[in-house]
């Protein structure tokens, strides 16, 4: 990696993550409209990326209707996967998208194929909201509890994903699946699987500090292990879909990064993942 591109990562890093903790530990309208924003231009940027197909989606509605989705799960977090209203924001979405293909698209504009990529696109980015879930899980049990929570899978992705980069770049010699991503190793893999095994036995030492929940060495090692192998499959398939229209990055929203779809497509899974783990082993 050149030296500028580097500090560019870098300076990325240095502006957005502040912003972005500050928005975890204050949680309610503030993390909402941070995933809001973040599951638009997610969403945005997988449109651009059909528009290369024969596909003409509504790029504009959907990343609409994506923020939508993530500020109807804002209005009740606390509620997690009992909150109707994202269900009930994906379902007027998709009536308005059919309708609005109906009128705008006509026959000629594949519009079965616009109206699905328009609400896959809006459902798949918005599942970042499931950080809103996460960070409020615990309310009932202790406020500090919910910023713990959601950084548990938003770092063993990041741990996992620099395990695979540097794991690869030592000890890789067998092609992964080079059909999607060439340049992913077995090595690499193994590398994320094992790193997310450490951190999450690491994390969870370093919240019995100030936990009540005292997880064993054993969750914690469960948890680095489901979300290194999700996090991988998410990275997986955003390969694939960016190697089936030819682009190399998702977008250059991100100056050293690519675009946003590049940075969220492991979290986008392992936010839900990490939800339901937490609800099923401490949730209320």
């Amino acid at each position: 990696m050149a030296a500028s591109e580097t500090l560019k990562r870098v300076g990325v890093a240095i502006a957005g993550i502040p912003p972005a903790l500050a928005a975890v530990w204050m949680g309610g309208w503030v993390l909402a409209g941070l995933l809001a924003l973040c599951a638009a231009l997610t969403a945005f940027e997988l449109y651009r990326m059909a528009e290369k197909k024969p596909a003409r989606p509504l790029a504009l509605l959907g990343s609409a209707g994506a923020a939508a989705i993530v500020l109807a799960a804002g209005a009740m977090p606390q509620e997690g996967v009992r909150n109707p209203l994202p269900t009930i924001a994906l379902v007027v979405l998709a009536v308005t998208a059919a309708c609005a293909c109906i009128w705008a698209r006509g026959v000629e504009g594949e519009p079965l194929v616009s109206t699905a990529v328009t609400v896959f696109g809006a459902g798949y980015a918005a599942l970042l909201g499931f950080g809103l879930y996460l960070r409020h899980l615990p309310d009932l049990r202790g406020e500090l509890h919910g910023p713990a929570l959601l950084l548990a899978p938003v770092l063993l992705t990041w741990i996992s994903d620099s395990a695979a980069y540097f794991g690869g770049r030592a000890f890789g010699r067998r092609k992964l699946i080079p059909r999607v991503s060439p340049g992913k190793t077995v090595e690499g893999a193994l590398s994320a699987v094992a790193g997310g095994v450490i951190g999450g036995i690491a994390y969870g030492h370093l919240l019995t500090s100030f936990w009540t929940y005292q997880p064993s060495p054993w969750e914690g090692a469960l948890l680095g292990l489901l979300v290194s192998v999700f996090a991988q499959l998410g990275d997986l398939a955003e390969s694939l879909w960016k190697r089936d229209v030819g682009v190399k990055d998702s977008g250059t929203l991100l100056p050293g990064h690519g675009g946003a779809l590049d940075r969220f497509d492991s979290l986008i899974v392992t936010l839900p993942l990490g939800y339901a783990f937490f609800a099923l082993v401490v949730g209320p």
